[in-house]
């Protein structure tokens, strides 16, 4: 579900958050401030993707999302922090 599919556009990073704990979902992002580990500690979370691609290009976010889907095969996501950028993904718990 987006942000906009559930009224929570132009809504504060906690308030975003805060659903998506009691939903138990994932925050997949663009915005670099929900990156901050000491404001929005991982292990509180049931898991953080940002995207920090050189492009928003549909290629580059396409192929990024194919690295972070083979990725989530093997690495769990709850808990942790992950950045993706073109050549690699960082985690962080």
């Amino acid at each position: 579900m987006t942000v906009i599919q559930q009224s929570l556009g132009g809504q504060p990073e906690e308030c975003v958050l805060e659903v998506c704990e009691r939903e138990q979902r994932a925050l997949v992002t663009h915005d670099l401030d929900v990156a901050n580990i000491r404001r929005y500690p991982p292990a509180e979370r049931s898991g953080i993707v940002v995207f920090r691609l050189g492009s928003q290009a549909h290629s580059a976010a396409e192929a990024a999302t194919r690295r972070l889907l083979e990725h989530l095969k093997r690495e769990r996501l709850a808990g942790m922090l992950w950045i993706v950028e073109d050549e690699r993904i960082r985690i962080h718990g």
